[in-house]
């Protein structure tokens, strides 16, 4: 007897998987984000100035930007099911490293072997949705699979702070804790998945198509996409990397009250993310064309983000937290959009052009974090690139205006349904 496809497994099997894929979403978070937690205590423990701090961002983002080329090519070569597990393996093992390490050079190993693993999440876990969802319902399960983001982020803070005790080195047992729980997940994949369930049936060439990436890399929807994934990436990864150094050195909030507001900041980034892919289904069932709702979608979340107009004006207190929190909302409500938008491009390529866009993303972005400690060091203040970084979305709308004209037919290679594959 045939192994079931994806497809014959059912529709809520096909979410079940999707939640599974948010729950690696969450520890690949988990380990991101524990240094940013601990910023402060590692920076002071081993001596760090803020432009070192961002050297380590540097790296990592470097590193990923390696790495997303590396696995997208090989996420359209190697079965999913062999890839994913190996990949998220060793990016646990990095974070554990992490932990052992007692000097600026061991500290940055361990960030570049960490951000070169973790890009592999990306390009397998949009080819796991892109296999089992059809078009319509992407953008919801590409929100799901990011909001695993936020989780993350929400639960690492707490989690370090019944860790981090008065002891100066003990942030180093979150990272042994936070990389020890990726095993965990390995164990899930192989007991609830077979083979089978993620096995690519055939797809038909089209005469458009060709089977050939490059037409696709040559075309103006390729180079909108690629600038919007640019202000999407550097207001989510300025806040990410620096909200902790900017409530504590910035604003004068103690590390509790910090890490506290950080776990709140990721749940609103959750709401948002979520509203993201539920405003698009929305606009959808109102016989919205599904690529035009995600543009809708998109402006929307760049509106949020412009709240960091109003950071240099806001001193602590509730005011600060809360323009913090919509700008969080909007900051990954941005990324479901994104997501959908590469998988319009082409349905023979998505791992490729996902690990591309990735290797440009984050060689572009990666050094902003360097130039921001620069910035730091010498005026006393996080304000103003927090401001420009909540602006940068905008990019992307003006991308899409100008280089994605709303026709017809919009992806480079037209295809069948996902449903049809």
């Amino acid at each position: 007897m045939n192994p079931l496809s994806p497809k014959q497994r059912g529709h809520s099997w096909r979410w079940w998987i999707t939640g599974l894929l948010l729950l690696a979403t969450t520890i690949n978070y988990m380990d991101r984000v524990t240094l940013a937690n601990a910023s402060v205590r590692v920076t002071t423990e081993l001596g760090l100035t803020n432009s070192q701090y961002g050297m380590l961002e540097l790296t990592f983002g470097w590193a990923f930007a390696i790495g997303s080329l590396v696995f997208g090519f090989l996420s359209d070569r190697i079965p999913v099911y062999t890839l994913y597990p190996i990949i998220l393996a060793a990016w646990s093992s990095a974070g554990i490293a992490t932990g052992w390490s007692h000097g600026f050079t061991e500290m940055v190993v361990c960030r570049t072997l960490l951000g070169f693993f973790e890009a592999g999440h990306w390009p397998c876990a949009l080819k796991t949705t892109f296999q089992l969802l059809d078009q319509k319902d992407r953008t919801m399960g590409n929100s799901v699979l990011q909001s695993g983001a936020s989780i993350g982020a929400v639960i690492t803070p707490q989690l370090m702070k019944l860790l981090m005790t008065s002891e100066n080195d003990s942030w180093r047992k979150a990272f042994f804790v936070v990389g020890a729980v990726g095993f965990v997940w390995v164990l899930a994949w192989f007991i609830f998945l077979r083979p089978a369930d993620l096995r690519e049936d055939p797809k038909p060439k089209t005469p458009q198509s060709g089977g050939s990436i490059w037409p696709i890399l040559k075309s103006r929807n390729f180079w909108a996409v690629a600038l919007l994934i640019v202000g999407a990436q550097t207001v989510w990864h300025i806040y990410r990397v620096w909200l902790m150094k900017f409530l504590q050195n910035g604003r004068g909030y103690e590390e509790a009250a910090a890490l506290n507001f950080n776990s709140l900041y990721y749940i609103a980034t959750d709401v948002g993310c979520l509203l993201a892919g539920a405003a698009s289904l929305w606009l959808v069932r109102r016989k919205n064309d599904p690529h035009q709702a995600r543009r809708i979608v998109y402006a929307l979340g760049c509106i949020l983000t412009s709240f960091s107009l109003f950071i240099p004006w806001l001193e602590q207190g509730w005011l600060l937290l809360l323009n913090l929190l919509i700008i969080g909302a909007g900051a990954l409500a941005l990324f479901p959009c994104y997501y959908s938008f590469v998988q319009d491009l082409s349905n023979e390529h998505v791992g490729r052009l996902t690990g591309i866009l990735s290797l440009w993303v984050w060689a572009v972005t990666s050094p902003m974090h360097q130039i921001f400690g620069a910035i730091v060091d010498t005026t006393k203040s996080y304000d103003r690139v927090l401001l420009l970084a909540g602006l940068a979305p905008w990019i992307g709308v003006f991308a899409l205006k100008l280089l994605w004209p709303i026709t017809k037919h919009r992806a480079v290679h037209p295809s069948p349904e996902p449903s049809k594959i």
